[in-house]
């Protein structure tokens, strides 16, 4: 026994060292990420937090908070900005063509619009890193209907990616719950009630349907609208709250962050902190609790109907998660999940690696889905046109229906963070339409070529698809979705 005993010992400290070892390689491959910039470091204490919500807790309230915060922005970030070349296409140059508070509307806030006549009302929750920007062109599609639309600024959001250094989880679901209980007010009781989120907007909005089921002061919604749901991510995130051991001292500070980059996008953080992966994988684990608490207590009868779009290839959320651990446990009958498929037709596929391991092996598998399954893929493997293949809730029928839209030549997949974004979209589009008050770079058509180890942004965050080719799809149901509400 003793032996034994000294030998566990050992295999511990073992395990201790290499975990020691490791964590300091870590933080000493950190210092060759570069420099920290104003927007990395500051502190803007003006930010909403979850203890600074209260049953009386307002809009207004927390419109008045947030300007405050852009004015303390302003005067701990901007006004402290050099006018450098190198600094030309950077959000936080004053003036800039990249400086957000240059349009007529500053994207990167709390927005409203109401019509005329309001026929019901939808909130809008933006993805982590984002801003409301990323659902803006949804509220347009609401607004359009006679809904009134509130696209609320998470804290921690829209001002300097810093600010998420010190953000918590609670204080995004505190924000959700007021923007929620604001969107019921100005709509009364009676009109439909739609949540729509984004990433890791869309985990929290999952989290406040769970949490209206419980809580008699959470008006419920009657629908929820998701794209790109973050319902799971990779357990990595768990281990990143790690860097707290050594990133107070100012030797690593830059161990704090995973990426440290440009921030040329006006309505994106570029550079991504450690704490705000492992707030994400906290919210994520958190609702995999409550899921599984609402399924074993059959609470999922009274669970709003949900539609989801998303991409079958997703490198930020796993898809898989949003169909086992939220569709797969489902008890309405209401509900669809919408997958874009990849480009089964282009020239690239055999670079693609594991295509067997496609949506439509699902579809054509399951034949008692508790929700509709619909699939957006090419209608043969020598065509870039595309067709709906569909699956209705609790059928063994496949019916398909060709769509007037194909892939655009050289795209094999859409992308995370392509999901939201129409084609037109002046910031993330194709570039073909400079129309309107936006004049910056058209982030979603740069298509650099050239070495790549010449460019200080990753080939990778240029390359990536930023707007979504079948929008026009999305769209039409969206609007089929909100005409059909009571």
């Amino acid at each position: 026994m003793r032996h034994t005993f000294a030998r566990l010992i050992k295999i511990i400290l073992l395990a201790v060292f290499l975990g020691v070892a490791l964590l300091l390689a870590w933080a000493f491959e950190s210092r060759s990420m570069p420099a920290l910039k104003t927007w990395h470091t500051a502190v803007l204490a003006g930010e909403f937090t979850a203890s600074d919500a209260t049953s009386q807790t307002t809009l207004q309230d927390y419109l008045d908070r947030e300007a405050d915060l852009f004015d303390e922005l302003n005067k701990k970030v901007y006004q402290g900005v050099p006018q450098t070349d190198e600094l030309i296409y950077s959000r936080y140059r004053r003036g800039g063509s990249q400086d957000p508070a240059s349009l007529e509307q500053n994207w990167n806030r709390t927005f409203e619009l109401v019509p005329q006549q309001i026929k019901g009302g939808v909130l809008l929750l933006h993805g982590l890193t984002d801003s409301p920007y990323s659902l803006r062109r949804i509220g347009e599609i609401f607004h359009a209907r006679g809904f009134y639309v509130l696209g609320l600024r998470l804290p921690g959001h829209g001002t300097i990616p810093g600010a998420l250094t010190r953000v918590r989880w609670q204080d995004w679901v505190a924000a959700s719950q007021l923007g929620a209980r604001h969107v019921r007010k100005q709509i009364g009781a009676q009109q439909p009630f739609v949540i729509a989120g984004y990433s890791n907007g869309g985990g929290l909005a999952v989290k406040y349907a769970l949490d209206a089921l419980v809580d008699p002061n959470l008006p419920v919604p009657d629908r929820l609208l998701l794209f790109s749901p973050e319902i799971g991510i990779a357990p990595v995130a768990d281990i990143a709250d790690s860097h707290k051991l050594l990133s107070f001292l100012p030797y690593f500070k830059q161990f704090k962050w995973l990426s440290i980059e440009p921030e040329y996008d006006p309505f994106k953080y570029n550079s991504f902190p450690k704490n705000a992966a492992q707030e994400a994988w906290a919210v994520t684990a958190e609702l995999h609790r409550q899921i599984k608490e609402a399924h074993d207590d059959r609470r999922f009868q009274d669970f709003p109907d949900v539609l989801t779009f998303l991409s079958w290839s997703d490198a930020t959320v796993k898809t898989s998660a949003t169909v086992q651990r939220l569709y797969d446990k489902l008890e309405n009958e209401g509900s669809e999940l919408v997958i874009f498929d990849v480009n089964r037709g282009d020239q690239l596929s055999p670079f693609i690696p594991a295509l067997n391991a496609s949506p439509l092996l699902r579809l054509a598998a399951s034949t008692d889905l508790p929700y509709r399954l619909t699939v957006i893929t090419n209608i043969a493997s020598d065509s870039q046109q595309v067709e709906e293949k569909i699956r209705a809730s609790r059928s063994g029928l496949i019916e398909s229906r060709p769509l007037p839209m194909a892939w655009p030549r050289s795209f094999y997949s859409l992308a995370h963070v392509a999901i939201p974004f129409a084609p037109d979209d002046p910031v993330y589009g194709t570039g073909d339409s400079q129309s309107g008050p936006y004049h910056g770079l058209p982030l979603g058509a740069l298509q650099p070529r050239g070495e790549t180890h010449l460019l200080t942004v990753p080939l990778g965050q240029l390359m990536r698809l930023r707007h979504n080719p079948f929008f026009a799809y999305m769209e039409q149901r969206i609007v089929e979705d909100i005409d059909k509400a009571p």
